[in-house]
């Protein structure tokens, strides 16, 4: 009798926390799978994405890296040498997206394939897996550099992005646009971040579950608004191109070919190592399906405190605004 009386437990009740473990329904970027500890994940992440503020080189990657890149691919150097004609603009555009794929812009890139992770056992299943999503994405990324690359065209001198003078100590309206375009996109990071440990609602949850492909779509839209921002020196020489020529199609065509040329390089080695290690990746996600939120959480975090903290108070500190850590080298 007494050992029954240990045995049986009564009923959770409803507002017992045991009960209530995880606090937010499945969805797309939650899978109902909270990591116990996700503060520290989330404390992690964003320490991360501070760190790499502190250290990271736009002098470095601009330069060193999306130079030489662009200027082995066109056979000349970019910066020197004047966009003659459709065609060169347009091998600019690709030259020059690929050149990009590292720059501070695309770190949110990467968080956007962390939704892709895992998959089915096969090779050739993970794949053909990955390419849907993944056409989703660019659809995303294409119709809203399309749309700016047309208004750019439309609208030419008369945008921030196209002023060229020096901002000196204060802030230029390329910078502004920059920094408002930056911090939205690292804030709607965040906003996803929080959402994959359950902190909070996922925003698209109720889209998501009437069109599947819509988390997709959405994050793609966030990396082709990259270029509404976008304050790299190469993109600008092409910006005051399609500006200039007048042509909304020549400048969707443009502004569409620089966004595919800064997903190739990430989509191929996402697709390789979804080939080699999905695999291993697959059991170790599915062993403990909270390592998949925690995954995604941390790179959605990271790259939206990166976003906000470089693109907003950094920039403020570039131009002795405000105090804000840098690494010796990223000054």
């Amino acid at each position: 009798m007494l050992m029954t009386q240990l045995t049986q437990r009564p009923p959770l009740d409803a507002s017992d926390p045991r009960r209530t473990r995880t606090p937010r329904e499945p969805s797309f970027f939650f899978n109902g799978h909270a990591p116990r500890r996700r503060m520290l994940v989330a404390a992690v992440s964003a320490l991360f994405g501070f760190a790499l503020t502190v250290v990271w080189s736009a002098e470095f990657v601009d330069r060193t890296i999306g130079d030489n890149v662009a200027d082995a691919l066109l056979g000349h150097h970019a910066k020197d040498t004047p966009i003659a004609g459709v065609l060169a603009g347009l091998a600019f555009a690709v030259a020059t997206g690929v050149a990009g794929t590292f720059t501070a812009c695309n770190v949110a890139v990467f968080s956007a394939l962390a939704p892709l992770t895992g998959g089915p056992s096969s090779p050739l299943r993970r794949l053909t897996a990955a390419l849907q999503p993944l056409s989703r994405l660019a659809a995303g990324a294409v119709t809203v550099s399309a749309l700016y690359g047309a208004l750019v065209a439309l609208v030419g001198a008369g945008m921030p992005q196209f002023d060229e003078s020096a901002p000196g100590s204060g802030l230029s309206g390329r910078l502004i646009q920059a920094m408002v375009v930056y911090g939205l996109i690292g804030l709607a990071m965040l906003v996803l971040g929080l959402s994959s440990l359950g902190v909070v609602k996922d925003p698209l949850a109720r889209l998501s579950r009437r069109f599947p492909g819509a988390p997709m779509l959405f994050m793609g839209a966030l990396i082709g608004a990259f270029l509404i921002g976008r304050p790299f020196p190469l993109f600008r020489q092409l910006f005051r191109d399609a500006a200039e020529s007048g042509n909304p199609l020549y400048g969707a065509t443009a502004f569409v070919l620089q966004t595919l040329g800064n997903l190739v390089v990430v989509a191929v080695l996402f697709l390789l190592v979804t080939v080699v290690l999905g695999d291993r990746l697959h059991r170790w996600l599915t062993a403990r399906p909270s390592r998949a939120s925690a995954l995604m959480a941390a790179a959605f975090i990271a790259a939206g405190v990166f976003m906000i903290m470089y693109w907003d108070l950094r920039i403020l500190a570039r131009r002795d605004l405000i105090w804000y850590p840098m690494a010796p080298w990223a000054h």
